[in-house]
Protein backbone atom coordinates (compact mmCIF):
# COMPACT_ATOMS: atom_id res chain seq x y z
CA UNK A 1 0.00 0.00 0.00
CA UNK A 2 2.77 2.41 0.97
CA UNK A 3 4.59 1.65 -2.29
CA UNK A 4 1.42 2.33 -4.28
CA UNK A 5 0.92 5.68 -2.55
CA UNK A 6 4.55 6.59 -3.12
CA UNK A 7 4.25 5.63 -6.81
CA UNK A 8 1.16 7.83 -7.21
CA UNK A 9 2.94 10.71 -5.49
CA UNK A 10 5.93 10.37 -7.81
CA UNK A 11 3.66 10.32 -10.87
CA UNK A 12 1.86 13.46 -9.68
CA UNK A 13 5.13 15.21 -8.88
CA UNK A 14 6.56 14.31 -12.29
CA UNK A 15 3.43 15.59 -14.03
CA UNK A 16 3.58 18.89 -12.10
CA UNK A 17 7.25 19.30 -12.95
CA UNK A 18 6.53 18.65 -16.63
CA UNK A 19 3.73 21.21 -16.67
CA UNK A 20 5.95 23.79 -14.99
CA UNK A 21 8.78 23.13 -17.43
CA UNK A 22 6.52 24.04 -20.35
CA UNK A 23 4.97 26.99 -18.51
CA UNK A 24 4.13 29.52 -19.78
CA UNK A 25 3.21 28.70 -23.36
CA UNK A 26 0.74 31.57 -23.85
CA UNK A 27 -0.15 34.96 -22.41
CA UNK A 28 -0.96 35.44 -18.72
CA UNK A 29 -3.87 37.56 -17.46
CA UNK A 30 -3.65 39.65 -14.29
CA UNK A 31 -7.13 40.63 -13.11
CA UNK A 32 -7.31 43.93 -11.21
CA UNK A 33 -10.30 44.83 -9.04
CA UNK A 34 -10.48 47.84 -6.69
CA UNK A 35 -7.58 50.20 -6.24
CA UNK A 36 -4.93 51.54 -8.63
CA UNK A 37 -3.54 49.13 -11.23
CA UNK A 38 -0.19 50.95 -11.40
CA UNK A 39 1.88 48.22 -9.67
CA UNK A 40 0.50 45.52 -11.99
CA UNK A 41 1.05 47.61 -15.12
CA UNK A 42 4.58 48.61 -14.11
CA UNK A 43 5.51 45.00 -13.33
CA UNK A 44 3.78 43.41 -16.33
CA UNK A 45 6.50 44.31 -18.83
CA UNK A 46 9.30 42.97 -16.62
CA UNK A 47 7.38 39.79 -15.87
CA UNK A 48 6.82 39.33 -19.60
CA UNK A 49 10.57 39.55 -20.18
CA UNK A 50 11.31 37.03 -17.44
CA UNK A 51 8.63 34.54 -18.50
CA UNK A 52 8.90 34.87 -22.27
CA UNK A 53 5.15 35.46 -22.65
CA UNK A 54 3.02 38.58 -22.54
CA UNK A 55 1.44 39.53 -19.22
CA UNK A 56 -1.76 41.50 -19.82
CA UNK A 57 -3.83 43.52 -17.34
CA UNK A 58 -7.59 42.99 -17.20
CA UNK A 59 -9.58 45.49 -15.10
CA UNK A 60 -12.68 44.01 -13.42
CA UNK A 61 -13.99 46.66 -11.04
CA UNK A 62 -17.17 46.45 -9.05
CA UNK A 63 -18.65 44.86 -5.92
CA UNK A 64 -15.63 45.82 -3.82
CA UNK A 65 -13.41 43.32 -5.57
CA UNK A 66 -15.75 40.34 -5.38
CA UNK A 67 -16.18 40.17 -9.17
CA UNK A 68 -12.44 40.19 -9.80
CA UNK A 69 -11.71 37.67 -7.06
CA UNK A 70 -14.39 35.22 -8.17
CA UNK A 71 -13.20 35.35 -11.78
CA UNK A 72 -9.75 34.25 -10.66
CA UNK A 73 -10.77 31.77 -7.94
CA UNK A 74 -12.91 29.84 -10.44
CA UNK A 75 -10.31 29.91 -13.25
CA UNK A 76 -8.25 26.80 -14.01
CA UNK A 77 -5.30 26.54 -11.59
CA UNK A 78 -2.75 26.59 -14.39
CA UNK A 79 -0.94 29.89 -13.81
CA UNK A 80 -2.57 31.77 -16.68
CA UNK A 81 -5.06 33.78 -14.59
CA UNK A 82 -3.76 35.79 -11.65
CA UNK A 83 -5.22 38.40 -9.29
CA UNK A 84 -3.62 41.62 -8.08
CA UNK A 85 -4.51 41.17 -4.43
CA UNK A 86 -4.88 44.12 -2.04
CA UNK A 87 -6.12 44.78 1.49
CA UNK A 88 -9.64 45.07 0.04
CA UNK A 89 -9.75 41.29 -0.27
CA UNK A 90 -8.67 40.51 3.29
CA UNK A 91 -11.22 43.08 4.49
CA UNK A 92 -13.92 41.37 2.39
CA UNK A 93 -13.06 38.13 4.18
CA UNK A 94 -13.32 39.83 7.58
CA UNK A 95 -16.65 41.50 6.75
CA UNK A 96 -17.96 38.36 5.02
CA UNK A 97 -18.95 40.40 1.98
CA UNK A 98 -17.48 37.73 -0.28
CA UNK A 99 -17.89 33.93 -0.27
CA UNK A 100 -14.14 33.71 -0.82
CA UNK A 101 -11.42 33.56 1.81
CA UNK A 102 -8.02 34.91 0.82
CA UNK A 103 -6.37 32.36 3.14
CA UNK A 104 -7.97 29.32 1.51
CA UNK A 105 -9.18 30.07 -2.01
CA UNK A 106 -5.97 31.41 -3.53
CA UNK A 107 -2.34 30.41 -3.88
CA UNK A 108 -0.11 33.34 -2.81
CA UNK A 109 2.73 34.15 -5.21
CA UNK A 110 4.45 37.24 -3.81
CA UNK A 111 3.92 40.71 -2.39
CA UNK A 112 5.01 43.49 -4.74
CA UNK A 113 4.72 46.86 -3.00
CA UNK A 114 3.25 48.81 -0.14
CA UNK A 115 1.91 52.31 0.30
CA UNK A 116 0.97 54.14 3.50
CA UNK A 117 -2.23 56.03 4.09
CA UNK A 118 -1.96 59.61 5.32
CA UNK A 119 -4.24 60.98 8.01
CA UNK A 120 -5.19 64.35 6.54
CA UNK A 121 -7.45 67.13 7.79
CA UNK A 122 -8.90 70.24 6.18
CA UNK A 123 -6.74 73.31 6.96
CA UNK A 124 -9.58 74.79 9.01
CA UNK A 125 -9.28 71.98 11.58
CA UNK A 126 -7.20 73.41 14.45
CA UNK A 127 -5.40 70.14 15.21
CA UNK A 128 -1.83 69.90 13.92
CA UNK A 129 -0.86 66.62 15.58
CA UNK A 130 -2.57 63.31 16.32
CA UNK A 131 -2.86 64.04 20.08
CA UNK A 132 -4.45 67.42 19.29
CA UNK A 133 -6.92 65.72 16.89
CA UNK A 134 -7.83 63.14 19.53
CA UNK A 135 -8.33 65.87 22.12
CA UNK A 136 -10.52 67.81 19.66
CA UNK A 137 -12.62 64.73 18.88
CA UNK A 138 -13.10 64.00 22.59
CA UNK A 139 -14.11 67.61 23.22
CA UNK A 140 -16.63 67.47 20.38
CA UNK A 141 -18.01 63.92 20.23
CA UNK A 142 -19.91 63.16 17.03
CA UNK A 143 -19.01 66.52 15.45
CA UNK A 144 -15.99 65.48 13.39
CA UNK A 145 -16.56 63.55 10.17
CA UNK A 146 -14.14 61.33 8.28
CA UNK A 147 -14.48 60.45 4.60
CA UNK A 148 -13.76 57.13 2.93
CA UNK A 149 -14.03 55.54 -0.50
CA UNK A 150 -16.93 53.40 0.70
CA UNK A 151 -18.09 51.04 3.44
CA UNK A 152 -15.65 48.18 3.89
CA UNK A 153 -12.74 49.87 2.12
CA UNK A 154 -9.28 50.28 3.71
CA UNK A 155 -9.81 54.02 4.44
CA UNK A 156 -13.06 53.13 6.23
CA UNK A 157 -11.43 50.48 8.41
CA UNK A 158 -8.46 52.76 9.05
CA UNK A 159 -10.94 55.24 10.51
CA UNK A 160 -12.70 52.59 12.57
CA UNK A 161 -9.38 51.34 13.94
CA UNK A 162 -8.49 54.92 14.88
CA UNK A 163 -11.84 55.35 16.64
CA UNK A 164 -11.40 52.11 18.58
CA UNK A 165 -7.82 52.76 19.65
CA UNK A 166 -8.26 56.47 20.45
CA UNK A 167 -11.66 56.07 22.09
CA UNK A 168 -13.25 58.84 20.05
CA UNK A 169 -16.63 59.36 18.41
CA UNK A 170 -16.14 60.51 14.82
CA UNK A 171 -18.71 60.00 12.07
CA UNK A 172 -18.05 57.98 8.91
CA UNK A 173 -19.06 59.59 5.61
CA UNK A 174 -18.68 57.09 2.75
CA UNK A 175 -18.25 58.15 -0.88
CA UNK A 176 -18.36 56.10 -4.07
CA UNK A 177 -14.63 56.35 -4.70
CA UNK A 178 -11.40 57.75 -3.25
CA UNK A 179 -11.10 60.94 -5.32
CA UNK A 180 -14.58 62.10 -4.35
CA UNK A 181 -13.79 61.48 -0.69
CA UNK A 182 -10.52 63.40 -0.85
CA UNK A 183 -12.18 66.27 -2.74
CA UNK A 184 -14.76 66.49 0.04
CA UNK A 185 -11.95 67.01 2.55
CA UNK A 186 -10.21 69.51 0.29
CA UNK A 187 -13.48 71.43 -0.04
CA UNK A 188 -14.14 71.35 3.71
CA UNK A 189 -17.37 69.35 3.53
CA UNK A 190 -15.69 66.63 5.62
CA UNK A 191 -12.98 67.32 8.20
CA UNK A 192 -10.60 64.35 7.81
CA UNK A 193 -9.68 61.19 5.95
CA UNK A 194 -7.18 58.35 5.82
CA UNK A 195 -6.12 58.62 2.18
CA UNK A 196 -3.58 56.58 0.21
CA UNK A 197 -0.29 58.45 -0.11
CA UNK A 198 0.05 57.98 -3.88
CA UNK A 199 -2.83 60.39 -4.50
CA UNK A 200 -2.67 62.47 -1.32
CA UNK A 201 0.96 63.53 -1.03
CA UNK A 202 0.62 66.18 -3.82
CA UNK A 203 -2.31 67.72 -1.94
CA UNK A 204 -0.32 67.78 1.30
CA UNK A 205 2.56 69.47 -0.52
CA UNK A 206 0.18 72.01 -2.09
CA UNK A 207 -1.39 72.78 1.30
CA UNK A 208 -4.96 71.92 0.29
CA UNK A 209 -4.99 69.42 3.17
CA UNK A 210 -2.79 69.09 6.26
CA UNK A 211 -0.99 65.80 6.76
CA UNK A 212 -0.86 64.79 10.43
CA UNK A 213 0.57 61.26 10.28
CA UNK A 214 1.14 58.16 8.19
CA UNK A 215 -0.46 54.84 9.06
CA UNK A 216 2.61 52.63 8.83
CA UNK A 217 4.26 51.70 12.14
CA UNK A 218 7.24 53.91 11.32
CA UNK A 219 7.54 57.07 9.19
CA UNK A 220 7.61 56.35 5.47
CA UNK A 221 10.31 57.59 3.08
CA UNK A 222 7.47 58.17 0.61
CA UNK A 223 6.05 60.88 2.88
CA UNK A 224 9.05 62.72 4.33
CA UNK A 225 8.65 64.85 7.40
CA UNK A 226 5.39 63.28 8.64
CA UNK A 227 5.39 61.03 11.75
CA UNK A 228 3.43 57.81 12.11
CA UNK A 229 0.15 57.51 14.02
CA UNK A 230 1.80 54.81 16.14
CA UNK A 231 4.58 57.11 17.35
CA UNK A 232 2.16 60.03 17.78
CA UNK A 233 0.12 58.64 20.63
CA UNK A 234 -1.45 55.37 19.41
CA UNK A 235 1.23 52.67 19.77
CA UNK A 236 0.56 49.66 17.58
CA UNK A 237 -1.70 51.50 15.14
CA UNK A 238 -0.94 50.20 11.66
CA UNK A 239 -2.77 50.20 8.33
CA UNK A 240 -0.70 49.55 5.25
CA UNK A 241 -1.88 49.62 1.68
CA UNK A 242 -0.35 46.64 -0.08
CA UNK A 243 -0.58 44.62 -3.24
CA UNK A 244 0.72 41.33 -4.51
CA UNK A 245 -0.09 38.48 -6.85
CA UNK A 246 -2.14 35.36 -6.15
CA UNK A 247 -3.35 32.46 -8.31
CA UNK A 248 -6.27 30.06 -7.94
CA UNK A 249 -5.85 27.54 -5.14
CA UNK A 250 -4.31 24.33 -6.42
CA UNK A 251 -1.91 25.98 -8.86
CA UNK A 252 1.20 23.73 -8.96
CA UNK A 253 4.04 24.87 -6.71
CA UNK A 254 6.64 24.88 -9.55
CA UNK A 255 4.48 27.36 -11.49
CA UNK A 256 4.07 29.53 -8.38
CA UNK A 257 7.85 29.47 -7.97
CA UNK A 258 8.39 30.62 -11.58
CA UNK A 259 5.97 33.49 -11.12
CA UNK A 260 7.55 34.50 -7.81
CA UNK A 261 10.98 34.57 -9.46
CA UNK A 262 9.63 36.74 -12.30
CA UNK A 263 8.18 39.23 -9.80
CA UNK A 264 11.44 39.35 -7.83
CA UNK A 265 13.43 39.91 -11.02
CA UNK A 266 11.16 42.80 -11.98
CA UNK A 267 11.36 44.42 -8.55
CA UNK A 268 15.16 44.27 -8.70
CA UNK A 269 15.18 46.52 -11.78
CA UNK A 270 16.32 50.04 -10.77
CA UNK A 271 14.14 51.81 -13.34
CA UNK A 272 11.06 49.88 -12.24
CA UNK A 273 11.76 50.71 -8.60
CA UNK A 274 12.03 54.40 -9.48
CA UNK A 275 8.72 54.29 -11.35
CA UNK A 276 6.92 52.65 -8.46
CA UNK A 277 8.41 55.05 -5.91
CA UNK A 278 7.50 58.04 -8.08
CA UNK A 279 3.93 56.75 -8.14
CA UNK A 280 3.85 56.50 -4.34
CA UNK A 281 4.71 52.84 -3.78
CA UNK A 282 7.51 51.33 -1.73
CA UNK A 283 8.95 48.17 -3.27
CA UNK A 284 8.48 45.10 -1.08
CA UNK A 285 11.52 43.18 0.08
CA UNK A 286 12.05 39.79 -1.55
CA UNK A 287 9.44 37.40 -0.20
CA UNK A 288 8.50 33.79 -0.84
CA UNK A 289 4.98 32.46 -1.46
CA UNK A 290 5.07 31.19 2.13
CA UNK A 291 6.01 34.66 3.38
CA UNK A 292 3.11 36.19 1.48
CA UNK A 293 0.70 33.54 2.78
CA UNK A 294 1.73 34.38 6.35
CA UNK A 295 1.27 38.11 5.63
CA UNK A 296 -2.24 37.51 4.22
CA UNK A 297 -3.15 35.47 7.31
CA UNK A 298 -2.01 38.20 9.70
CA UNK A 299 -3.73 40.97 7.69
CA UNK A 300 -7.00 39.01 7.55
CA UNK A 301 -6.99 38.27 11.27
CA UNK A 302 -6.21 41.93 12.05
CA UNK A 303 -9.43 42.98 10.29
CA UNK A 304 -11.46 40.11 11.74
CA UNK A 305 -10.46 41.24 15.24
CA UNK A 306 -11.48 44.83 14.46
CA UNK A 307 -14.82 43.77 12.97
CA UNK A 308 -15.61 41.64 16.02
CA UNK A 309 -14.50 44.33 18.47
CA UNK A 310 -16.58 47.08 16.86
CA UNK A 311 -19.53 44.91 15.72
CA UNK A 312 -18.98 46.39 12.26
CA UNK A 313 -21.33 45.32 9.50
CA UNK A 314 -21.23 45.96 5.77
CA UNK A 315 -24.39 47.88 4.89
Amino acid sequence: MARAVMALWLVAASAAAAVAQDYPSRFIRVVVGPGPDIPARVLAAKMSEALGQQVVIEPRPGAGGVIAAQSVATAPPDGYTLLLATASYTINTALQTSPLDMRKDFAPIGRASTSPFILVVHPSVPARTVPELIALAKAKPGELNYASSGIGTPPHLAGELFKAMAGVDIVHVPFREANSALNAVIGGAVQMMFSISSTTQPQVTAGTVRGLAVTTLKPSPLVPGIPSVAESGLPGYEVTGWNGFVAPAGTPAPIIAKLNAAIARGLDDPDLRKRLEAAGYEVAAHNTPEDFAAFIKVDTERWINLVEKTNMRAK
